[in-house]
């Protein structure tokens, strides 16, 4: 993130002394980003971080793929994928490429037994359903519907649900995630033009420490494999940090829609960047206000990318037959629009309700299995005028 941050007790000076009150010193982390040159934190342990008693199992959790190259438009029913008492069994990779996973997950439980640590990729955790806590080593944030939960690599967590009805759409993302760059001047701050501010965005608030020894399972994820890892201290026993590298929340639902005169592209509602993909927020907002515009967005190529659309919730305009928790999929090299009829529904209206999650990627996405299981084959027809499929 962009901004300072600062949680807990921390020394004067980095790399100094710093004891604790019976004389012996903190251990000193820094967790840092893109060698020495991105962002980082420099936080402060109880115990030295680096202690591992064993490791007891690797295996894979990489998606296995029904389509390499794929040029047909899918519709996924999201809601269709089971609910997993465990939360990282319940991760389901739908789409994929060599920058990204995209994710559905419908954990019941919070994870108890054991933390996780992704050290290949951002998670971008999008909070369909349910309400409940994510802990972290740098602290906790709350969470709720509408939340983005931006994870950095490498964070140790644990999330504990409040209820056991949860959906989560998840980005896994190989580059790092940051807000867009055309929002932001060259101190990092976020511009007047920008849809949200810093205000927007919620910094972990409560800092655990816990000052144990013992055994502790680090659930830790490296080139698609998990590997069981036992530490000899408890992984939250951070005493304070500061610095740019922490986990962050920010609500759908504190975006600020962009508007105009006549339809405006999808740019105007993008919340987050990498450089391999893009991720949208659509929110409710005015349409387009000239007295000739048509609201529904036009037809166009996607020569250059794929296109996901996650469906929340409202009634989305430019599609037929969508429901909470639809995923479409808009390949590359092949022009969509709005489905039969929906341009001409849109003329005169005022406003949509509607609420997704974009994501639009520069390379092309692989159909996982698991994807095939909730899949509309059908759905590529779905333009064809007067039910003619």
């Amino acid at each position: 993130m962009p901004f300072y941050h600062k949680l807990g007790n921390i020394p004067p000076k980095r790399h100094t002394i710093f004891r604790k009150p019976n004389g012996d010193l903190y251990y000193e982390q820094l967790f840092g980003t893109i060698g020495f040159d991105g962002m980082s934190t420099n936080s402060y342990h109880e115990h030295r971080p680096t202690q591992v008693k064993e490791i007891r199992k690797q295996y894979s959790v990489a998606p296995k793929i029904a389509k390499a190259n794929n040029i047909q438009s899918y519709r996924l029913r999201g809601f269709q994928v089971p609910q997993v008492e465990d939360y990282l069994e319940s991760r389901k990779i739908m789409l994929t490429n060599s920058d990204c996973n995209i994710i559905l997950a419908a954990p019941t439980t919070s994870t108890r037994d054991y933390f996780y640590k992704n050290t290949d990729a951002d998670e971008l955790i999008f909070i369909h359903k349910g309400t409940g806590k994510l802990r972290t080593m740098l602290g906790n944030l709350d969470f709720k519907y509408g939340d983005y939960l931006l994870v950095p690599r490498g964070i140790i967590y644990k999330i504990d649900f409040d209820t056991d009805d949860n959906r989560l759409f998840i980005v896994e993302s190989y580059r790092p995630i940051y807000t867009p760059k055309r929002y932001r001047n060259w101190f990092g701050q976020l511009l007047e033009h920008s849809p949200f501010c810093e205000r927007d965005i919620r910094r972990p608030y409560e800092l655990e420490t816990n000052n144990e020894e013992g055994e502790f399972l680090i659930k830790v994820k490296k080139q698609g494999d998990i590997f069981e890892m036992v530490y000899a201290t408890h992984p939250f026993d951070v005493i304070g940090y500061d610095g740019y590298n922490y986990p962050y929340a920010f609500s759908i639902h504190d975006f600020e829609p962009i508007t105009g005169r006549i339809h405006q592209p999808p740019p105007v509602h993008q919340t987050f960047e990498t450089d391999a993909f893009v991720i949208c927020s659509f929110v409710p907002r005015l349409y387009d206000y000239h007295p000739q515009s048509i609201p529904a967005p036009y037809n166009h190529s996607n020569i250059d990318s794929d296109e996901v659309l996650y469906y929340v919730d409202g009634d989305f305009m430019s599609r037929n037959d969508i429901d909470a928790g639809h995923i479409s999929l808009h390949p590359a090299g092949i022009p969509h629009g709005p489905h039969p009829g929906a341009a001409e529904r849109s003329i005169g209206k005022m406003e949509t309700e509607e609420l997704a999650v974009m994501v639009d990627t520069f390379k092309p996405l692989q159909v996982t299995e698991e994807a095939m299981k909730i899949a509309d084959e059908d759905y590529y027809k779905s333009w064809l005028e007067n039910g003619k499929h």
